[in-house]
This record gives C-alpha cells, structure tokens and sequence, in this order.
C-alpha cells in the first residue's frame, strides 16, 4: 500500500472494539471531481449577485486561490493560514498577498479563536467556491464598486447567504444529478469496504445533511453497480438518516420522521426506531439508544473538521475518522519533493552552522569591545574580518537556500503550501485533526487494508528535544 492510501493514526483505535460505524456521505462515501462541483456553485453564486447588479461579470473560479484549513477573517477582508498555535504566517487581502510588515502590524498581537464570530474556517471542500468569491469581491469593494454592502462583515453574510440559497433551491444538486458522470468520481473499493465491516458484525449507519431525494439516488449511483447478488446499498446499513442538520444532530434533540416513500413521504417515527429504515432529523441520541450503544463503541467518519469530527468527539466521546482528499495529492508532493528537501536541510543545518558561528565572534566583539570579562588574546581587527567572512558566507548561502525554500512553501498550492504544514510547523488545519479525529486518511476505501479487525496503534509523540 502506497502512503497516499494509508489510514493514519492519531490515537489507538482497536477496530474490534467498535459495535458500529457511521459514515457521512457526501465527500466521504461520495466523492466528486472538486473543481467541477465547486465552479457550478462558484456560478450559482456568481448569477445571484449579477441579478442584484454586482459587477462580477467577468470573474471566474479560480481553484488554487482558497484551500480547505483557510481562516476568512471577516473584520479585514484577508484569508489567512494560521500555525496550530493560531499565529498567523501567511495572509492575503483579498487576492492579494499581504507584505511581512503589513502582516505584523495586523496580526502580531492577534490569535485565532473560532468561538469569535470573526473568523470562519474552512471546514470542508465545499468552502472553496465560497472562499474563493469572497475574496475577489473584496477587491471589487475595495473599489468602492459595490456601495451597498456595509463592509467585509456584511460582504461574507451576503456571500454565505447566497451559497445557502442556492442549495435550498436545489439547484446545484439537480445538476449533479442530471450529469452525475462528469461530477462524481465512482470507487468500487468503498463498497466492498462496508460489505466487509457488515460481515464483520459492525453496525453501518449512513448520516448526511443531504435530503432524501438526492442521498436515494446518488448511492444508487455509487454503491449498487458493485454490489453482489442484485443488493442495493439499503442493505448495507442498519439505519439511515438524511436531512440530519449536522452539527445540531450531535448536540440537540429534534424530531425524527419515518421516509416512508421512495418519493420522501413522510410520517413521525415512533418511539423506537426500526433496522433497514430511513429517516429524517433526529438525533445521535436516539441512534445511541436504538444501538444500545455509547462513546468509544461508535466510530463516525466524515470529511467535515468541525461538524463530523469536532462537535462528535467532543459531545459524545465517539471515535472519529475524518476523510481528507486532498491527503493523496499532498503526500505525492512530498514525495516528489524528497531530493530537493534533503538537499534543502543539508544546506540549511550548513547555514546554522555558519550562524551559530558567526553568533559566537559576535560576542567575543562585544566582551573585547566593553572589557566586562576576560577575552583571548585575539586583535579587534581579526575579529571583525571573521564576522565579514561569516556574513558573507551566510549571503551565498541565502542565495542556494532561497529558492528552494522557495519551492517548499509552494508544495501542493502555489499561494498557500501544504494543507497540513505552515513553514516548518504544523498549519491550524492539522491542529484541529491531531486534536478531534482519531484516525484521518484520504477515502473511506483505504479502510479496506487496514480490515475491521486491525488494532490501529499511535505513533510516540514527538518533542523538540527528541532529536
């Protein structure tokens, strides 16, 4: 197995201790090719404020402009990737890059909190056409070109606002579903991966914010075709809930209705819930007392960092697993990056080397210069040609390091690097994954190596002093 495909571990996780398994669907059972998926919804934007008479006719997606891990901060207008300490590296005005010192003035006494309204995250997948529209029409207002708009506060909402109505409309879904082709990227491994779970005495649920119409007929599209015996992906779950209204589905308690119809239709469910039926709304709660089960009992995979892994891990205590795409694509970068890397570190520990010398004449000037200490015998003026010699060294230096260093920050994403890196340090967005999910990989079908009865051990913790 290939690293891109490996399930990766943040705490151990004995998969044979798990009674049950929940999945969420779109983006983790369901992928799609990101870019098509997000340009029809940058568009459906994009139509919406040229109907108010925005002057967006001639903006267009730009899939490397935003990336999933991205902060919006809505009091400046910037995009921002922050380190997991929520220092601020990098920031743009709107698609602007914003210099060093603009970004300290800004930013040097300033951590990221997500509890605070000003700062957005993106969670997912899906924020990219948002991220990416909001940040050209920060530009546009700049401009003074859209005057009703109150500010970069009020030009999120109306971004957010429109996202939101173009879903209720139903609009990109029906897309999606006339071409499903062209937007959906079919896996035949997933499949064999929740038949192999099922056998193995696992109970599957399937819980998506998606409305029945669309979940119904995307899973058909999936998951029967590679299914045995004329099985449809029905049988592979114990329970299914759609229109769940995750993350409220983990952490308040709603009615839950019976989808009685192919066609949707609707009844209250009773008191206790049924095996093989479908549902809409509810709760984990009422899930957790149909199974009988609890906490560390129940895994729940999904590919959003706040609203499938963060709120289930915190409120209920169940196992997680978050499902990052983007993880293949990352670590195939890095891989095709090794020589440089290693190339890179030989001349930066070269350059430290170079440093630390150059820091200890440094002060050898200082004490022969002040006289508060006994120095060796050693004439100013060798001193100070020593610290000339070393500071030219440490600018030819420069000149070898500088474009490699160069290349590392442009790994995957030619404005923001890494997802999971910022400079040498992890980025918020991995932060927020040690912290929330258990075990991370980049598609529900890598679960099939690992089997429903592998015993998943973390690695030992580094620290810097371990080296």
């Amino acid at each position: 197995m290939t690293p891109d495909r490996k399930v990766y571990c943040n705490r151990t996780l004995n998969f044979r201790s798990l009674k049950a398994i929940g999945y969420d669907m779109d983006y983790t059972l369901v992928h799609y090719h990101v870019e098509d998926w997000e340009r029809i919804a940058y568009e459906a934007i994009r139509q919406k404020f040229l109907a108010l008479g925005w002057p967006v006719e001639n903006l267009s997606f730009e899939p490397a402009r935003v990336c999933r891990g991205l902060v919006i901060d809505t009091e400046l207008g910037n995009l921002v990737k922050a380190n997991r300490f929520g220092f601020i590296k990098t920031a743009m005005h709107g698609t602007r890059p914003i210099d060093f010192e603009a970004q300290r003035a800004a930013y040097s006494r300033t951590l990221i909190d997500l509890s605070e309204p000003r700062w957005i995250f993106l969670n997912t997948l899906f924020s990219l056409s948002e991220g990416c529209m909001y940040a050209q029409l920060v530009d546009l207002l700049d401009e003074r070109r859209i005057p009703e708009v109150l500010g970069y506060v009020d030009l999120y909402e109306k971004v957010r606002q429109a996202l939101d109505n173009a879903h209720m409309e139903g609009q990109l879904k029906a897309e999606i579903l006339r071409n499903p082709e062209r937007y959906i990227v079919l896996d035949p491994e997933t499949p064999l991966t929740l038949l192999d779970q099922k056998h193995a005495g696992k109970k599957l649920m399937l819980i998506t914010n998606s409305e029945w119409a669309y979940t119904s007929k995307i899973m058909s599209y999936c998951f029967d075709r590679f299914l045995p015996n004329g099985m449809t992906w029905r049988q592979l779950f114990e329970v299914v809930v759609v229109s769940a209204r995750k993350p409220s589905f983990f952490t308040t308690l709603s009615p839950i209705f019976e989808v009685v119809t192919e066609d949707g239709l609707l009844r209250p469910a009773g008191l206790h819930l049924e095996q093989g039926k479908a549902y809409l709304g509810g709760s984990a709660r009422q899930i957790e007392k149909y199974l009988k089960l609890s906490g560390d009992e129940i895994l729940y995979v999904g590919d959003h960092v706040f609203g499938d892994v963060h709120v289930t891990k915190n409120v209920l205590r169940w196992r997680t697993a978050l499902i990052l795409r983007e993880l293949e694509g990352e670590i195939q970068a890095i891989e095709r990056f090794k020589k440089t890397e290693h190339e890179l570190a030989r001349l930066m520990s070269e350059k430290e080397e170079i440093e630390a010398e150059y820091c200890q004449v440094r002060l050898l000037a200082q004490r022969k210069n002040l006289s508060y200490t006994q120095t060796p015998d050693v004439a100013s003026e060798e001193i100070h040609a020593k610290m000339q010699e070393l500071r030219a060294r440490t600018e030819t230096m420069d000149e070898s390091v500088a474009p490699l260093a160069r290349a590392s920050t442009e790994l995957s994403n030619e404005y923001w690097g890494l997802l999971m890196r910022t400079g040498n340090d992890k980025s918020y967005l991995a932060y927020q994954m040690e912290r929330y999910a258990d075990i991370y990989t980049s598609r529900v079908s890598n679960l099939l190596y690992t089997t429903p009865f592998a015993y998943m051990r973390s690695h030992r913790g580094s620290l810097p002093h371990d080296t």
